[in-house]
């Protein structure tokens, strides 16, 4: 008796429809699994779909892969634009790089440097609100936020905007000698706030997830010295602070 009790417990041990329920509960697993995978293909393939509608370019909503980047080209002049494995455009090349032309990236630089942007094509391309950048080194307009007239590298005369207003009679009282060291002063620490003002931009671009440098601008020696000297905008101007007193 005992050895048929023990026979029975384990008869029930292997007990066929355990097995057969065991079996249908991993296939249940697997479908669902499998279920979940098609519902995220599925949703990709319908997102792609409507990013290609909507920006007529791509299917992941202006982001282009490393792999899907067209070549930056040749100019007319048949030079190689590629240098080391960075991009060297003069400021006439990278104008061509604005988004207009669907086959090239959005380039755009700041102090010389040319950053990728193709990531964002509605802000940075054609009707986008920051297209004016595309194409061009628009270092002095990040400063000044004078978007309309300081389209241009050239940050000569840009540390006055930091440089505090005097009122009347804030002069009084200081020596010619006073004066002068004030002046100095108030012009070092404003070109520290001009640098580090471009340079709050380069690490903007440079450190975001979806825009990478890419080059230099490749400008003649001199270049600077060749170009009118800009006049502070009138925005700028009435930024200014005002001193301090005490």
């Amino acid at each position: 008796m005992g050895e048929l009790r023990h026979r029975g417990k384990d008869s029930s041990s292997t007990n066929p429809d355990k097995i057969t329920s065991g079996i249908e509960a991993e296939d249940r697993v697997r479908f669902s699994v499998l279920d979940v995978l098609r519902v995220l293909g599925g949703i990709f393939l319908l997102s792609s779909a409507l990013s290609w509608f909507i920006t007529n370019d791509s299917i992941f909503w202006g982001y282009r892969p490393v792999w899907t980047r067209p070549a930056v080209g040749i100019p007319a002049n048949g030079t190689p634009i590629t240098q080391k494995g960075s991009i060297h455009l003069t400021d006439a090349e990278l104008t061509r790089y604005n988004g207009t032309d669907s086959s090239l990236p959005i380039y755009l630089a700041i102090n010389g440097t040319i950053f990728d942007v193709s990531a964002s094509p509605t802000f940075y391309g054609p009707g986008g609100s920051y297209h004016f950048f595309a194409g061009r080194d628009a270092t002095r307009a990040y400063v000044t936020g004078c978007f309309a007239e300081d389209i241009t590298p050239d940050t000569r005369g840009v540390e006055e905007m930091f440089i505090p207003v005097d009122e009347t009679g804030d002069e009084a009282g200081l020596s010619k000698g006073e004066l002068k060291k004030r002046k100095e002063q108030d012009r070092r620490i404003a070109r520290k706030q001009l640098r580090e003002s471009v340079g709050h931009w380069e690490r903007f671009f440079g450190d975001s997830s979806k825009y990478h440098r890419v080059g230099r601008v490749r400008r003649e020696e001199g270049w600077l010295e060749k170009i009118p000297r800009r006049e502070l905008c009138e925005a700028a101007r009435k930024a200014r602070p005002k001193r301090k007193k005490g």
